[in-house]
């Protein structure tokens, strides 16, 4: 079975740009447009990673993940935020929040898949291939 993404970003070609990349992996791809859908699209779609921008309409990135980190269903889903905020002061601002990783835009698709792997990897159910695999 197919681990299942959510991107979340405002930006229409961003989000086909990753779409894209990601179902180039073998993933399976959701999307949402601002923070409100994200949290439909969570509990209905029950994704195995968010990634996450932070400044949209309705409900920005971080307000987002303070609300996935405040349900149980949801307070360890994985989450690689995305985003143009590249302050010291915002990058700080994620992690704080709870961010599984931090990429800023601009960016590559080789960062982001790679980064996405190692988070799946990471976060791979209990009794997975991934988690069964010798070191």
């Amino acid at each position: 079975m197919a681990r299942r993404v959510l991107v979340v970003d405002d930006h229409q070609p961003t989000v086909q740009l990753i779409r894209s990349a990601l179902e180039g992996m073998g993933l399976e791809v959701s999307t949402a447009s601002n923070g409100a859908e994200a949290l439909l699209a969570v509990r209905d779609e029950k994704p195995d990673l968010v990634i996450l921008d932070v400044m949209m309409p309705v409900l920005d990135g971080f307000q987002t993940l303070n609300a996935l980190h405040e349900s149980p269903e949801t307070e360890d889903l994985p989450v690689i935020m995305l985003t143009a905020r590249s302050s010291d002061v915002d990058i700080a601002h994620g992690w704080r929040s709870g961010v599984t990783s931090y990429l800023t835009k601009p960016f590559s698709l080789d960062q982001l898949t790679a980064m996405v792997r190692r988070v799946l990897e990471a976060f791979a159910p209990v009794g997975s291939a991934a988690e069964q695999q010798p070191q």
